[in-house]
């Protein structure tokens, strides 16, 4: 089972591939950056549960990795562990003034790495500050989030949610389950990157419900792209007998293929005085859709 995803960014080719081959042996999916803009890059595309960072890179040191992570909202709360041959105490401190989550210090023991990262994902997870499957922020970040859109203005909380997704899972089994949550993940963040804004948010609340903070302006365009590419994609999930025929069977109740569904709320349904009132709003919005979807 896969205990989720590494990204590496490490300049020396063969300690980043001898990682890779540790940490995919215990059954993490391992991505390898050779610099410091492509750690940026593929830390927005492949939206790592935790970042293996080397600070003496040959474009941007680890330190401005970690300072952008850290500055953007889709980023901020990935764990990020620190390992270099810089050992002076003032080095260190630096690293983590900075919101590193850990140092340390080449050469390295192995399982005191193996160590930290178990740690510092668990303490993600438990501080709910990141779902265990698509490593988006989860329920504390998105709720200082939505604290943060009370005073705001031109601002659009979308609520997706995957519409039969459950009889999905029961039929096909959660690592199944969990491949469409890591797609959908993957792909929002994707037209965010596209459509979006740098200061947009993008969460993973529980279940299947994904929730993204993004301009007014944008919604739109978002909520169209992400149906069009989910009902593109969707069948990939499915067996080829249940391809042939358009749904599945559970028991004996035919149930369609899922289908991505938003509920949308802005600034200009409130004023709000409550996040309560902003979520309630977007859950019966998304209701609403779902019942329009099954008509």
């Amino acid at each position: 089972m896969e205990k989720g995803k590494l990204l590496i960014v490490e300049d020396d080719r063969d300690l980043a591939e001898m990682l890779k081959l540790n940490f995919s042996s215990q059954g993490f999916d391992v991505e390898i950056a050779h610099n410091g803009r492509e750690g940026i890059e593929l830390t927005r595309k492949k939206n790592p549960n935790l970042i293996i960072l080397d600070i003496n890179l040959p474009d941007i040191d680890g330190y401005e990795v970690c300072k952008q992570l850290r500055g953007n909202l889709r980023t901020s709360h990935i764990p990020i562990i620190f390992l270099t041959v810089r050992d002076e105490r003032s080095d260190k401190l630096a690293g983590l003034e900075l919101g590193a989550d850990d140092y340390i210090t080449k050469p390295f023991d192995l399982d005191e790495l193996r160590l930290k990262v178990r740690n510092a994902l668990q303490r993600a997870v438990r501080e709910n500050l990141s779902h265990p499957v698509t490593g988006l922020p989860s329920s504390k970040l998105v709720e200082e989030q939505l604290r943060n859109l009370i005073t705001r203005k031109g601002w659009a909380f979308l609520f997706f949610g995957i519409q039969n997704f459950r009889e999905f899972a029961e039929v096909y089994g959660f690592v199944a389950g969990d491949d469409v949550l890591r797609f959908v993940g993957g792909m929002l963040g994707e037209i965010v990157d596209k459509d979006g804004t740098p200061n947009d948010f993008l969460g993973h609340v529980g279940d299947d419900d994904f929730v993204l903070i993004t301009d007014k302006a944008n919604a739109k365009t978002i909520i169209e792209e992400a149906q069009a590419r989910f009902n593109e994609h969707v069948h990939s999930f499915y067996s080829f007998i249940d391809r042939e025929r358009g749904y599945i069977l559970l028991g004996e109740k035919k149930v369609p293929f899922m289908n991505l569904v938003c509920g949308v709320v802005t600034s200009d349904d409130g004023p709000f005085a409550d996040i309560r009132e902003i979520t309630e709003m977007a859950a019966e919005a998304r209701r609403k859709a779902m019942a329009e979807e099954e008509k």
